[in-house]
Protein backbone atom coordinates (compact mmCIF):
# COMPACT_ATOMS: atom_id res chain seq x y z
CA UNK A 1 0.00 0.00 0.00
CA UNK A 2 1.32 3.78 -0.70
CA UNK A 3 0.70 4.25 3.07
CA UNK A 4 3.22 6.79 4.36
CA UNK A 5 4.50 5.70 8.10
CA UNK A 6 4.65 9.58 9.07
CA UNK A 7 4.05 12.98 8.26
CA UNK A 8 8.34 13.38 7.69
CA UNK A 9 7.70 10.95 5.11
CA UNK A 10 6.15 12.99 2.86
CA UNK A 11 8.88 15.39 3.31
CA UNK A 12 11.36 16.38 -0.74
CA UNK A 13 10.70 15.00 -3.95
CA UNK A 14 8.33 18.09 -4.78
CA UNK A 15 7.18 18.78 -8.22
CA UNK A 16 8.70 21.18 -11.17
CA UNK A 17 6.48 23.24 -13.30
CA UNK A 18 7.24 25.83 -16.24
CA UNK A 19 6.68 29.25 -15.92
CA UNK A 20 4.88 30.08 -19.04
CA UNK A 21 3.19 32.98 -18.61
CA UNK A 22 5.68 35.36 -16.11
CA UNK A 23 8.33 34.60 -18.91
CA UNK A 24 6.06 34.12 -22.33
CA UNK A 25 8.66 36.89 -24.06
CA UNK A 26 11.79 35.07 -22.91
CA UNK A 27 13.55 32.79 -25.37
CA UNK A 28 15.04 30.79 -22.51
CA UNK A 29 12.64 28.02 -20.25
CA UNK A 30 12.28 29.27 -16.76
CA UNK A 31 11.17 26.68 -14.65
CA UNK A 32 10.04 26.57 -10.99
CA UNK A 33 10.92 24.26 -8.15
CA UNK A 34 7.79 23.90 -5.92
CA UNK A 35 8.48 23.56 -2.54
CA UNK A 36 5.40 24.73 -1.00
CA UNK A 37 4.28 20.88 -1.61
CA UNK A 38 6.39 19.97 1.32
CA UNK A 39 4.27 18.83 4.55
CA UNK A 40 4.99 22.29 6.38
CA UNK A 41 4.20 24.41 3.12
CA UNK A 42 8.37 25.28 2.47
CA UNK A 43 11.45 24.35 1.64
CA UNK A 44 12.12 24.51 5.52
CA UNK A 45 10.91 21.36 6.10
CA UNK A 46 13.79 19.02 5.11
CA UNK A 47 16.92 20.86 7.19
CA UNK A 48 14.53 20.78 10.12
CA UNK A 49 14.62 16.95 10.05
CA UNK A 50 18.08 16.78 9.31
CA UNK A 51 18.92 19.18 12.17
CA UNK A 52 17.00 17.50 14.93
CA UNK A 53 17.85 13.99 13.61
CA UNK A 54 21.90 15.13 13.93
CA UNK A 55 20.70 16.79 17.11
CA UNK A 56 18.98 13.32 18.53
CA UNK A 57 22.05 11.30 17.56
CA UNK A 58 24.34 13.76 19.27
CA UNK A 59 22.65 13.42 22.63
CA UNK A 60 21.64 17.53 22.64
CA UNK A 61 17.87 17.00 22.40
CA UNK A 62 17.00 15.09 25.53
CA UNK A 63 13.33 13.47 25.11
CA UNK A 64 10.70 15.99 26.20
CA UNK A 65 13.15 18.67 25.55
CA UNK A 66 11.92 21.86 24.44
CA UNK A 67 13.11 23.42 20.70
CA UNK A 68 14.04 26.87 20.32
CA UNK A 69 15.06 28.77 17.23
CA UNK A 70 14.69 32.32 15.71
CA UNK A 71 12.85 31.79 12.59
CA UNK A 72 10.82 34.39 10.26
CA UNK A 73 7.94 31.30 10.24
CA UNK A 74 8.81 28.40 7.51
CA UNK A 75 11.88 26.78 9.96
CA UNK A 76 9.57 26.99 12.81
CA UNK A 77 6.95 24.85 11.38
CA UNK A 78 8.73 21.90 10.04
CA UNK A 79 10.78 21.96 13.23
CA UNK A 80 7.19 22.06 15.09
CA UNK A 81 6.25 18.98 12.72
CA UNK A 82 9.11 17.06 13.78
CA UNK A 83 8.62 17.95 17.48
CA UNK A 84 4.97 17.18 17.01
CA UNK A 85 5.87 13.70 15.72
CA UNK A 86 8.53 13.12 18.82
CA UNK A 87 7.40 14.42 21.92
CA UNK A 88 9.19 17.50 21.88
CA UNK A 89 7.80 21.61 23.03
CA UNK A 90 8.84 24.46 20.93
CA UNK A 91 9.26 27.59 21.11
CA UNK A 92 9.76 30.58 18.45
CA UNK A 93 11.09 33.80 17.77
CA UNK A 94 9.49 36.02 15.39
CA UNK A 95 10.35 39.60 14.37
CA UNK A 96 7.51 41.89 13.90
CA UNK A 97 7.47 42.04 10.45
CA UNK A 98 6.21 38.41 10.12
CA UNK A 99 2.43 38.16 8.96
CA UNK A 100 -0.31 37.22 11.71
CA UNK A 101 -0.91 34.46 9.82
CA UNK A 102 2.67 32.71 10.37
CA UNK A 103 2.57 33.88 13.93
CA UNK A 104 -0.66 31.65 14.27
CA UNK A 105 0.24 28.97 11.96
CA UNK A 106 2.99 28.44 14.57
CA UNK A 107 0.82 28.71 17.54
CA UNK A 108 -1.71 25.85 15.40
CA UNK A 109 1.14 23.30 16.02
CA UNK A 110 1.28 23.93 19.84
CA UNK A 111 4.52 26.24 19.53
CA UNK A 112 5.22 29.36 22.28
CA UNK A 113 5.97 32.42 19.61
CA UNK A 114 7.58 35.57 20.80
CA UNK A 115 7.77 38.90 18.78
CA UNK A 116 10.79 40.94 18.88
CA UNK A 117 11.04 44.30 16.76
CA UNK A 118 12.75 43.97 13.47
CA UNK A 119 14.82 47.40 13.47
CA UNK A 120 17.40 46.64 15.73
CA UNK A 121 20.64 44.78 15.14
CA UNK A 122 21.82 41.30 15.54
CA UNK A 123 23.70 41.94 19.01
CA UNK A 124 20.90 44.18 20.87
CA UNK A 125 19.38 42.38 23.54
CA UNK A 126 15.77 43.13 21.82
CA UNK A 127 17.13 41.38 18.72
CA UNK A 128 15.65 37.36 17.65
CA UNK A 129 19.04 36.58 17.75
CA UNK A 130 19.71 37.59 21.46
CA UNK A 131 15.94 36.72 22.62
CA UNK A 132 16.53 32.85 21.36
CA UNK A 133 20.02 32.74 23.24
CA UNK A 134 18.16 34.00 26.50
CA UNK A 135 15.62 31.68 26.23
CA UNK A 136 17.43 29.03 25.71
CA UNK A 137 20.03 30.38 28.62
CA UNK A 138 16.69 30.10 30.72
CA UNK A 139 14.61 26.71 29.78
CA UNK A 140 15.50 23.59 31.15
CA UNK A 141 16.71 21.02 28.44
CA UNK A 142 16.47 23.41 25.88
CA UNK A 143 18.23 22.92 22.22
CA UNK A 144 18.28 25.97 19.53
CA UNK A 145 19.40 24.15 16.09
CA UNK A 146 20.59 27.68 15.32
CA UNK A 147 20.07 27.14 11.48
CA UNK A 148 22.30 29.59 10.40
CA UNK A 149 25.64 27.79 11.93
CA UNK A 150 24.13 24.45 11.43
CA UNK A 151 26.13 22.38 9.07
CA UNK A 152 23.37 20.05 8.47
CA UNK A 153 20.98 23.24 7.00
CA UNK A 154 23.03 23.01 3.70
CA UNK A 155 23.69 19.35 3.61
CA UNK A 156 19.68 18.54 3.68
CA UNK A 157 19.43 20.67 0.37
CA UNK A 158 22.86 19.05 -0.97
CA UNK A 159 21.39 15.21 -0.60
CA UNK A 160 17.69 15.96 -1.49
CA UNK A 161 17.19 19.64 -3.17
CA UNK A 162 20.11 19.33 -5.79
CA UNK A 163 19.69 15.91 -6.25
CA UNK A 164 16.13 16.11 -7.32
CA UNK A 165 16.55 19.51 -9.41
CA UNK A 166 19.31 17.33 -11.38
CA UNK A 167 17.00 14.22 -11.85
CA UNK A 168 14.35 16.33 -12.71
CA UNK A 169 16.11 18.64 -15.30
CA UNK A 170 18.08 15.41 -17.17
CA UNK A 171 21.34 17.20 -16.28
CA UNK A 172 20.20 19.93 -18.26
CA UNK A 173 20.04 23.01 -15.50
CA UNK A 174 22.64 25.66 -16.48
CA UNK A 175 21.63 28.08 -13.57
CA UNK A 176 19.89 28.05 -10.28
CA UNK A 177 18.38 31.41 -8.45
CA UNK A 178 17.28 31.38 -5.09
CA UNK A 179 16.88 33.60 -1.78
CA UNK A 180 19.29 33.59 0.39
CA UNK A 181 18.59 33.23 4.16
CA UNK A 182 20.66 31.46 5.93
CA UNK A 183 22.44 30.46 2.88
CA UNK A 184 21.55 26.83 3.51
CA UNK A 185 19.57 26.24 0.58
CA UNK A 186 21.31 28.14 -2.25
CA UNK A 187 24.54 26.75 -1.04
CA UNK A 188 23.44 22.92 -0.57
CA UNK A 189 21.65 22.59 -3.78
CA UNK A 190 24.96 24.98 -5.54
CA UNK A 191 27.54 22.17 -3.76
CA UNK A 192 25.49 18.98 -5.33
CA UNK A 193 24.95 21.19 -9.26
CA UNK A 194 28.46 21.95 -9.21
CA UNK A 195 29.60 18.76 -8.53
CA UNK A 196 27.96 17.35 -10.94
CA UNK A 197 28.76 20.44 -13.75
CA UNK A 198 31.17 23.02 -12.48
CA UNK A 199 29.41 25.21 -15.21
CA UNK A 200 25.95 25.56 -13.78
CA UNK A 201 25.35 29.54 -12.59
CA UNK A 202 24.10 30.09 -9.09
CA UNK A 203 22.07 33.30 -8.80
CA UNK A 204 21.40 34.71 -5.43
CA UNK A 205 17.96 36.51 -5.10
CA UNK A 206 18.69 39.31 -2.43
CA UNK A 207 16.36 41.97 -0.98
CA UNK A 208 17.69 45.27 -1.44
CA UNK A 209 19.69 46.20 2.35
CA UNK A 210 20.31 42.30 2.96
CA UNK A 211 24.73 42.32 3.63
CA UNK A 212 24.51 39.33 0.15
CA UNK A 213 24.35 41.97 -2.20
CA UNK A 214 26.07 44.73 -0.16
CA UNK A 215 23.79 46.24 2.40
CA UNK A 216 24.34 46.68 5.53
CA UNK A 217 21.38 44.94 6.57
CA UNK A 218 18.85 47.51 7.26
CA UNK A 219 15.20 46.77 7.30
CA UNK A 220 13.22 45.79 4.49
CA UNK A 221 9.63 44.19 4.17
CA UNK A 222 10.18 40.78 2.72
CA UNK A 223 10.10 37.85 5.00
CA UNK A 224 12.55 34.88 5.24
CA UNK A 225 15.36 36.18 2.49
CA UNK A 226 18.13 38.02 2.96
CA UNK A 227 20.47 38.91 6.30
CA UNK A 228 22.56 42.03 8.52
CA UNK A 229 25.16 39.34 8.88
CA UNK A 230 26.98 36.50 7.39
CA UNK A 231 26.17 32.88 8.49
CA UNK A 232 28.11 30.45 8.13
CA UNK A 233 25.58 28.27 6.74
CA UNK A 234 25.70 30.90 3.80
CA UNK A 235 29.12 29.77 1.52
CA UNK A 236 29.49 32.54 -0.93
CA UNK A 237 32.09 31.22 -3.16
CA UNK A 238 29.66 29.17 -4.75
CA UNK A 239 27.59 31.71 -5.32
CA UNK A 240 28.56 33.16 -9.00
CA UNK A 241 26.18 36.41 -9.02
CA UNK A 242 23.82 38.44 -6.72
CA UNK A 243 20.85 40.42 -7.54
CA UNK A 244 18.93 42.48 -5.37
CA UNK A 245 15.44 43.05 -5.67
CA UNK A 246 13.67 45.67 -4.01
CA UNK A 247 10.53 45.13 -1.45
CA UNK A 248 8.21 46.36 -4.34
CA UNK A 249 9.66 44.01 -7.63
CA UNK A 250 9.10 41.24 -5.00
CA UNK A 251 5.62 41.60 -3.81
CA UNK A 252 4.52 42.93 -7.36
CA UNK A 253 6.40 39.64 -8.88
CA UNK A 254 4.23 37.19 -6.28
CA UNK A 255 1.08 38.94 -7.11
CA UNK A 256 1.72 38.51 -10.50
CA UNK A 257 3.27 34.91 -10.47
CA UNK A 258 -0.35 33.77 -8.66
CA UNK A 259 -2.51 35.79 -10.85
CA UNK A 260 -0.77 34.77 -14.33
CA UNK A 261 0.22 30.83 -13.38
CA UNK A 262 -1.83 29.97 -10.69
CA UNK A 263 0.82 29.70 -8.11
CA UNK A 264 0.07 31.59 -5.07
CA UNK A 265 3.52 32.22 -3.93
CA UNK A 266 5.22 33.76 -1.34
CA UNK A 267 7.14 37.35 -1.07
CA UNK A 268 10.72 36.22 -1.04
CA UNK A 269 8.97 33.77 -3.85
CA UNK A 270 8.45 36.67 -5.88
CA UNK A 271 11.88 38.45 -4.91
CA UNK A 272 13.79 34.68 -6.64
CA UNK A 273 11.05 34.88 -9.75
CA UNK A 274 12.37 38.43 -10.30
CA UNK A 275 15.99 37.32 -10.16
CA UNK A 276 15.24 34.57 -12.37
CA UNK A 277 13.69 36.72 -15.18
CA UNK A 278 16.73 38.95 -14.99
CA UNK A 279 18.80 36.68 -15.25
CA UNK A 280 17.06 34.52 -17.81
CA UNK A 281 16.84 37.72 -20.55
CA UNK A 282 20.39 37.42 -21.29
CA UNK A 283 20.10 33.84 -22.20
CA UNK A 284 19.13 31.53 -24.96
CA UNK A 285 16.89 28.64 -25.56
CA UNK A 286 19.19 26.62 -25.11
CA UNK A 287 19.87 27.07 -21.26
CA UNK A 288 17.40 26.60 -18.32
CA UNK A 289 16.82 28.71 -15.58
CA UNK A 290 15.54 26.67 -12.00
CA UNK A 291 14.36 29.12 -9.33
CA UNK A 292 13.50 27.44 -6.07
CA UNK A 293 9.76 28.97 -5.03
CA UNK A 294 10.28 27.95 -1.08
CA UNK A 295 6.99 28.90 0.12
CA UNK A 296 3.27 29.71 -0.38
CA UNK A 297 1.46 32.85 -0.49
CA UNK A 298 -0.98 31.14 2.16
CA UNK A 299 1.09 33.37 4.72
CA UNK A 300 0.92 36.32 3.18
CA UNK A 301 -2.63 36.76 2.85
CA UNK A 302 -2.53 39.94 5.18
CA UNK A 303 0.34 41.69 3.55
CA UNK A 304 1.49 40.95 0.07
CA UNK A 305 -2.12 39.81 -0.76
CA UNK A 306 -3.82 42.34 0.81
CA UNK A 307 -4.44 45.14 -0.84
CA UNK A 308 -5.35 47.64 1.72
CA UNK A 309 -1.99 46.22 3.41
CA UNK A 310 -0.24 47.10 0.15
CA UNK A 311 -1.52 50.68 -0.73
CA UNK A 312 -0.87 51.83 2.70
CA UNK A 313 3.06 51.16 2.19
CA UNK A 314 2.84 52.51 -1.31
CA UNK A 315 2.96 49.41 -3.83
CA UNK A 316 -0.48 50.18 -4.97
CA UNK A 317 -3.11 52.51 -5.38
CA UNK A 318 -6.68 52.11 -4.09
CA UNK A 319 -8.87 54.70 -5.57
CA UNK A 320 -9.81 55.76 -9.03
CA UNK A 321 -10.05 58.83 -7.96
CA UNK A 322 -7.33 61.46 -6.43
CA UNK A 323 -4.92 60.14 -4.57
CA UNK A 324 -1.63 61.41 -2.47
CA UNK A 325 0.92 60.73 -5.15
CA UNK A 326 -1.66 63.56 -7.27
CA UNK A 327 -1.36 65.93 -4.50
CA UNK A 328 2.73 65.76 -4.47
CA UNK A 329 2.54 66.13 -8.35
CA UNK A 330 0.67 69.14 -8.07
CA UNK A 331 3.16 70.67 -5.27
CA UNK A 332 5.12 73.35 -7.30
CA UNK A 333 8.53 72.73 -8.36
CA UNK A 334 10.19 68.98 -7.64
CA UNK A 335 8.68 67.12 -4.72
CA UNK A 336 11.38 67.72 -1.73
CA UNK A 337 13.39 65.08 -0.29
CA UNK A 338 12.61 63.84 2.85
CA UNK A 339 13.56 66.50 5.19
CA UNK A 340 13.98 64.59 8.76
CA UNK A 341 16.04 64.65 12.17
CA UNK A 342 18.13 61.78 13.81
CA UNK A 343 18.13 60.64 17.62
CA UNK A 344 21.11 61.35 18.27
CA UNK A 345 21.30 64.92 16.98
CA UNK A 346 20.36 68.17 19.70
CA UNK A 347 17.23 69.70 19.98
CA UNK A 348 19.15 72.71 18.54
CA UNK A 349 19.74 71.22 15.45
CA UNK A 350 16.13 70.26 14.83
CA UNK A 351 15.29 73.73 15.68
CA UNK A 352 17.80 74.91 13.03
CA UNK A 353 16.57 72.81 10.12
CA UNK A 354 12.94 73.28 10.60
CA UNK A 355 13.65 76.61 10.45
CA UNK A 356 15.79 76.16 6.95
CA UNK A 357 13.25 73.94 5.54
CA UNK A 358 10.02 76.52 6.78
CA UNK A 359 8.88 73.24 8.41
CA UNK A 360 7.13 72.79 12.12
CA UNK A 361 7.58 69.45 12.82
CA UNK A 362 10.48 66.41 11.30
CA UNK A 363 10.24 62.86 11.36
CA UNK A 364 12.62 61.29 14.10
CA UNK A 365 14.96 58.78 11.95
CA UNK A 366 18.29 56.69 11.84
CA UNK A 367 20.45 55.79 9.47
CA UNK A 368 20.57 57.78 5.81
CA UNK A 369 18.53 58.02 2.93
CA UNK A 370 17.17 55.88 1.49
CA UNK A 371 14.96 55.10 4.55
CA UNK A 372 13.21 51.70 5.69
CA UNK A 373 9.64 52.65 7.30
CA UNK A 374 10.89 50.80 10.32
CA UNK A 375 13.83 53.04 11.16
CA UNK A 376 11.48 55.70 11.88
CA UNK A 377 11.28 56.11 15.28
CA UNK A 378 9.18 59.52 16.42
CA UNK A 379 8.76 63.00 15.24
CA UNK A 380 9.77 66.39 16.69
CA UNK A 381 7.52 69.40 16.55
CA UNK A 382 8.08 73.34 17.49
CA UNK A 383 5.00 73.21 19.95
CA UNK A 384 6.75 69.77 21.74
CA UNK A 385 9.98 71.72 21.85
CA UNK A 386 8.50 74.85 22.90
CA UNK A 387 6.57 72.87 25.77
CA UNK A 388 9.59 71.40 27.10
CA UNK A 389 11.69 74.53 26.80
CA UNK A 390 9.26 75.95 29.05
CA UNK A 391 8.98 73.84 31.77
CA UNK A 392 12.85 72.65 31.97
CA UNK A 393 16.16 74.39 31.44
CA UNK A 394 18.71 73.51 28.89
CA UNK A 395 16.08 71.44 26.52
CA UNK A 396 17.93 72.56 22.80
CA UNK A 397 20.93 70.84 24.00
CA UNK A 398 19.26 67.92 24.92
CA UNK A 399 19.22 64.73 22.23
CA UNK A 400 16.19 64.28 20.20
CA UNK A 401 15.44 61.14 21.53
CA UNK A 402 14.72 62.88 24.90
CA UNK A 403 11.62 65.20 23.48
CA UNK A 404 10.68 63.59 20.31
CA UNK A 405 6.87 62.90 20.13
CA UNK A 406 5.36 59.42 18.64
CA UNK A 407 5.50 58.84 14.54
CA UNK A 408 3.71 60.91 12.38
CA UNK A 409 0.71 58.97 10.70
CA UNK A 410 1.62 57.28 7.66
CA UNK A 411 -0.13 57.10 4.19
CA UNK A 412 0.71 55.55 1.26
CA UNK A 413 1.18 57.25 -1.95
CA UNK A 414 -1.63 55.89 -3.94
CA UNK A 415 -4.14 55.80 -0.79
CA UNK A 416 -7.00 58.58 -1.71
CA UNK A 417 -6.85 62.03 -0.92
CA UNK A 418 -9.85 61.52 0.99
CA UNK A 419 -8.07 59.58 3.66
CA UNK A 420 -5.33 62.00 3.97
CA UNK A 421 -8.11 64.81 4.73
CA UNK A 422 -9.42 62.89 7.97
CA UNK A 423 -5.89 61.77 8.77
CA UNK A 424 -4.38 65.46 8.74
CA UNK A 425 -7.83 66.40 11.21
CA UNK A 426 -5.85 64.22 13.76
CA UNK A 427 -2.37 64.78 13.06
CA UNK A 428 0.14 68.17 11.88
CA UNK A 429 1.35 65.94 8.86
CA UNK A 430 1.80 62.54 7.41
CA UNK A 431 4.25 60.99 6.47
CA UNK A 432 3.98 59.17 2.83
CA UNK A 433 5.08 55.94 2.38
CA UNK A 434 6.26 54.96 -1.34
CA UNK A 435 7.60 51.43 -2.48
CA UNK A 436 7.52 50.88 1.06
CA UNK A 437 10.10 53.70 2.11
CA UNK A 438 8.99 57.01 3.58
CA UNK A 439 9.46 59.27 0.36
CA UNK A 440 8.41 62.64 2.05
CA UNK A 441 6.34 64.64 4.27
CA UNK A 442 2.35 65.80 3.49
CA UNK A 443 1.45 68.95 5.64
CA UNK A 444 -2.08 70.30 6.03
CA UNK A 445 -0.74 73.22 3.68
CA UNK A 446 -0.32 70.84 0.88
CA UNK A 447 -3.41 69.58 0.91
CA UNK A 448 -5.52 73.08 1.65
CA UNK A 449 -3.32 74.12 -1.89
CA UNK A 450 -4.03 70.84 -3.83
CA UNK A 451 -8.33 71.07 -2.89
CA UNK A 452 -8.00 74.46 -4.06
CA UNK A 453 -7.10 73.81 -7.41
CA UNK A 454 -9.96 74.12 -10.22
CA UNK A 455 -8.71 71.04 -11.88
CA UNK A 456 -8.79 68.67 -8.77
CA UNK A 457 -11.42 66.30 -11.07
CA UNK A 458 -9.32 66.46 -14.15
CA UNK A 459 -5.86 65.14 -12.10
CA UNK A 460 -7.19 61.57 -12.23
CA UNK A 461 -4.67 58.85 -11.51
CA UNK A 462 -1.71 60.93 -12.97
CA UNK A 463 0.80 59.91 -10.75
CA UNK A 464 -0.67 57.24 -8.92
CA UNK A 465 2.01 54.27 -8.39
CA UNK A 466 1.01 51.16 -10.93
CA UNK A 467 0.53 47.26 -10.08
Amino acid sequence: MEIADSVLDLIGNTPMVRLRRVAADLACPVVAKVEFTNPGGSSKDRPAVAMIDAAEKAGLLKPGGTIIEPTSGNTGVGLAIVAAQRGYKCKFVVTDKVGVEKVDLLKAYGAEVVVCPVAVPPEDPQSYYSTAARLVEETPDAFRPNQYDNAENPAAHTASTGPEIWRQTDGKITHFVAGAGTGGTISGVAAYLKSQNPDVQIVAADPEGSVYSGGSGRPYLVEGVGEDFWPTTYHPELVDRTIPISDQESFLTARRVSQEEGLLIGGSCGTAVAAALEVAKDLTADDLVVVLIPDSGRGYLSTVFNDKWMARFGFLSEASGPVVGDVLAAKEGDIPSLVYVQPTAMVREAVDLMHQHGVSQLPVAKNDMPLAAAEVMGSIDELRIMEAAFNADGVLDRSVNDVMSPKLPTIGIGQPVEMAVQLLDLAPALLVLDGGRPRTVLARADLLSFLSLDTVAATGDAASPKG
